[in-house]
């Protein structure tokens, strides 16, 4: 189960694992928080801007998440349907129905009934800063760590997060490609991305890398995506080839680092040297 803020948020930081783990025949479940209404309309508005409509952005996005959805053969898309809160500062933070005011406990038990109903091995979501530090991506965080405590039994629990290497490397091909000057980034910018060290777990997801790029493609009303798509398909494979989690919760003691989120869960090792298809074991 991966919890998301935003559509799209599925495919940046999990839509990898969310493929390749659907071809392994794993049951994956994406849970939206919110409905993205703070998100561009047509023509790129933004809210407030004339040709802005926040519920002609919500059908929009909810069809584009649907699509996404479909490409990376997600099993069970959920949506817990509180309004986009907008970026830090924005007057929609505190707007009725906006998920970064809804009350961490309200939020949470909701999310808790889906876990319960769903019962996953493996939880995903971001980390305290939300990735980047938009509320609902806060929010997000709170409440997925609030419900696992109040549902319990969730043997694994991730924060997806990015490595500064991997952002470095980003810079670097944005710079060569010329989708970025190096003269642009002030000499005194903070690293971005979290130290490689505190990474626990990498997952190699070059073999879906075509699925998240088509996922990604889907949400094509949203400006922000298109810059990731403009990279092409082959360096978005290259740059997109790993997703990193650091692992907070775990009930198997797996070793550390891992590659696998299920490492700890796998039914039976032996068929693994046997050829065999190996399933995440499911507790009764």
């Amino acid at each position: 189960m991966t919890v998301h803020a935003h559509p799209d948020d599925e495919v940046t930081s999990t839509g990898g694992v969310l493929a390749r783990y659907a071809a392994e025949g794993v049951t994956t479940i994406v849970v939206t928080c919110t409905d993205g209404r703070c998100g561009d309309g047509p023509g790129g508005a933004k809210p407030g801007e004339a040709g802005h409509d926040p519920e002609q952005v919500v059908a929009i996005r909810r069809g584009e998440l649907e699509a996404s959805c479909g490409v990376l053969k997600v099993t069970h898309l959920e949506t817990l349907g509180y309004h986009d809160s907008g970026m830090m500062g924005w007057p929609t933070n505190d707007a009725p129905g906006s998920f970064w005011s809804t009350p961490v406990d309200e939020a949470a038990a909701r999310l808790a009934e889906l876990i319960r109903r769903y019962r996953p091995d493996v939880v995903v979501t971001y980390d305290q800063n939300g990735g980047y530090g938009h509320p609902d991506h806060i929010q997000t965080h709170r409440v997925t760590m609030a419900a696992v405590a109040l549902a319990g039994d969730v043997p694994k629990v991730y924060w997806s997060v990015t490595s500064r290497s991997t952002m470095a490397e980003m810079g670097e091909r944005m710079i060569a490609a010329g989708l970025l000057k190096a003269e642009d980034i002030p000499a005194d910018a903070p690293p971005m991305g979290v130290p490689d060290e505190d990474i626990t777990t990498r997952i190699d997801t070059a073999g879906v890398t075509a699925q998240k790029f088509d996922a990604l493609s889907a949400h094509a009303s949203q400006g922000d995506g298109a810059f990731f798509i403009g990279l092409g398909r082959e360096t978005f494979g290259e740059l997109l080839r790993t997703e990193s989690f650091i692992r907070v919760q775990d009930s198997t003691g797996a070793p550390i680092p891992e590659n696998d989120l299920f490492a700890g869960l796998r039914a039976d090792r032996s068929d693994e040297a046997a050829g065999g298809v190996i399933r995440a074991a499911h507790r009764p």
